[in-house]
């Protein structure tokens, strides 16, 4: 089709490119610590942070036939970020927005969420960002980090998460201001269910984690 790009990523004739085998990892990790929880309760949790500020892109949206839209642009590098932990089997949450990603903001995010939960046993699953495996990082005693593979968002449901609060916050939209940004994040936020969490989330190896 005119307009569009394609590209095909360099494979070795005769061998077939395999996908990490993480999912079974955590499958035995979340095993694992059902056994050394002295709760009996594991919470699987997928981490992940995202910026957002008042630089846009035009998207594609609705519009009468015959009339072509007119988006306005920014192109501000004024941003917040916004650290998230979700758990595909239901749904729960936590979301923090903070001005920075690096090791101080992520202890917050991660006593925070240890308090959320204080009595279950949390694997987090997160990607390998420098602030996920800086020697500064604080972990509570009741979450354990698990680095998913470079390159493979597939494995961080969450990423679906970023995409959904893009979608239903911010397509064509421009702030004057920072604040205006977060105001516009948090409602957009608040809005997300448990139901649509689950249902963007719950894929089949991560169920099978806890079956």
């Amino acid at each position: 089709m005119a307009g569009e790009k394609s590209c095909r990523a360099a494979v070795t004739p005769g061998k077939r490119t395999r996908r990490p085998s993480r999912p079974q990892k955590i499958n035995a990790q979340v095993q694992e610590l059902k056994e050394l929880s002295t709760t009996g309760n594991v919470r699987l949790m997928f981490q992940d942070e995202a910026g957002f500020g008042r630089i846009n892109t035009p998207k594609y949206c609705w519009c009468r036939k015959g009339i072509r839209p007119n988006v306005p642009c920014l192109h501000i590098r004024e941003y917040r970020y916004a650290y998230g932990a979700v758990e595909p089997l239901t749904g729960e949450s936590l979301f923090l927005i903070m001005p920075n990603c690096d090791s101080d903001c992520m202890n917050v995010f991660l006593r925070e969420l240890s308090h959320r939960f204080p009595e279950d046993h949390i694997l987090l699953c997160c990607d390998g960002a420098a602030w996920h495996k800086s020697k500064a990082l604080q972990v509570p005693a009741n979450i354990t980090l698990f680095h998913i593979p470079p390159y493979t968002p597939e494995m961080n449901p969450i990423e679906q998460i970023w995409r959904e609060l893009r979608c239903q916050g911010f397509r064509n939209e421009i702030f004057s201001t920072l604040e205006n940004v977060v105001e516009r994040l948090c409602r957009t936020i608040r809005n997300l269910t448990a139901q649509t969490i689950r249902s963007i989330t719950a894929r089949q190896w991560i169920v099978r984690c806890f079956k």
